[in-house]
């Protein structure tokens, strides 16, 4: 059972590329569907349309160092990108924007989507909800993932893991 799980742990990181992006910081891509990234600026989203990304979903909070989330709204605005800010709080996550992630994750008009925060942590970490509470995974393939994606705190692990937990619902 044990190589079974480290052959699907294998499986699952290969999915995930790290390309250099120019603008846009610990870029992994999975798949065409998503991409989590750490933080971005106005050429990063010039880059993102260019990979042909449909929109963003921007983490971070305005008051961040480095966060210039209205500059990135009229750059993903000039490009042509949707882009939404919902603003996660890392050291105190809020289920309600886990909820409009969710929401936001599945409309077909955002797909492909990046979406991003300062390091790639918290967008990883809401992947995982996405994961386990839409597509049915449980936690151990679920979190295989977000890790390969740039989850790294246990804080925003658990945070992910207990969300899924109480919002559980059949995959479509």
């Amino acid at each position: 059972m044990k190589a079974a799980t480290l052959m699907l742990a294998a499986a699952l990181a290969a999915q995930v590329t790290k390309p250099a992006v120019p603008g846009i910081s610990n870029f992994a891509k999975l798949d065409s569907t998503i991409a989590c990234a750490g933080a971005m600026t106005p050429e990063g989203v010039a880059e993102a349309k260019k990979l042909g990304y449909a929109s963003i979903i921007n983490l971070r909070q305005a008051t961040e160092s480095g966060a210039n989330v209205e500059a990135e709204a009229d750059a993903a605005a000039a490009a042509g990108l949707r882009y939404l800010h919902l603003p996660l709080n890392g050291a105190s996550p809020d289920p309600a924007v886990a909820d409009r992630f969710l929401k936001a994750i599945v409309e077909p008009e955002n797909q492909p989507v990046l979406v991003h925060c300062a390091s790639g942590n918290r967008a990883a970490a809401l992947w995982m909800i996405k994961r386990m509470v839409v597509d049915g995974w449980d936690e151990e393939r679920a979190g295989t993932e977000a890790a390969a994606l740039g989850l790294t705190s246990p804080a925003l692990k658990a945070f992910a893991i207990d969300y899924a937990v109480s919002h559980r619902r059949l995959a479509p």
